[in-house]
């Protein structure tokens, strides 16, 4: 599985993607992920040189029909797109899913990610920030509407996050073992390690009687109810 970031800010998710399972599947080449500004797509008048040789390249205008805040531009992200399309257009038999994120999108889910890892090849997410991207991206590259809450965030970055963690860990190996995935074993919101007997500012607090009776199928009821309440 390949995830294709276009965002502002690549380096937001620096040291999320070089720890744990996530960090230790991109070096087994299990899953890839790459990055692409769409401020360096920026040309025209929003685009300046200055005399010491510095470039400042301008993503964002204001919105038509009023309003705050700012709106990052059609063309620039449309150009990181598409120079992201024609090197994935160079692989044979690949599927491309282009993610945009936004709070009234289809609500992300475990099933979601599970279709995704086995249907497509490669998933493009477009990281708004300020007051989102021009309405026309989503329109012209027929990118879905994700939305991984009820809520407002300041970016895309997050939610990209979020789906890599989740539908990274729907690809064969990995996760150590098929059995880590909670969803296809029997779980609870409730676990316990050692000691037996944990005392803390002069109380006990023990582990279940259950947890330690041996016997599976009690052990598979008492995680079922505590799954439930």
């Amino acid at each position: 599985m390949k995830f294709h970031i276009i965002t502002l800010f690549p380096e937001a998710f620096d040291s999320y993607l070089t720890e744990s399972i996530i960090g230790r599947a991109i070096k087994e080449k299990r899953i890839q992920v790459t990055f692409t500004n769409p401020r360096m797509f920026v040309s025209g008048k929003y685009k300046k040189v200055w005399p010491d040789g510095n470039v400042s390249r301008v993503v964002d205008d204001k919105p038509y029909g009023g309003g705050p805040g700012m709106i990052i531009r059609a063309e620039p992200v449309l150009k990181a797109v598409e120079s992201v399309t024609k090197k994935i257009a160079k692989r044979k038999n690949a599927k491309i899913k282009i993610v945009n994120f936004s709070p009234s999108g289809e609500k992300f889910t475990t099933a979601y990610a599970k279709t995704s890892a086995k249907k497509y090849t490669d998933i493009i997410m477009l990281c708004g920030r300020y007051e989102g991207i021009d309405a026309r991206v989503a329109k012209i590259l027929k990118a879905q509407d994700v939305s991984i809450g009820d809520y407002v965030l300041t970016g895309g970055e997050l939610p990209a996050m979020v789906l890599i963690d989740s539908i990274s860990r729907q690809i064969p190996g990995v996760l150590g073992k098929f059995e880590s995935l909670e969803e296809e074993r029997i779980s609870s919101s409730e676990f316990y390690t050692r000691p037996e007997v944990l005392e803390y500012k002069n109380k006990k607090h023990r582990v279940p009687k259950v947890l330690l009776s041996g016997d599976p199928k009690k052990i598979d009821e008492w995680k079922n109810r505590a799954k439930k309440e």
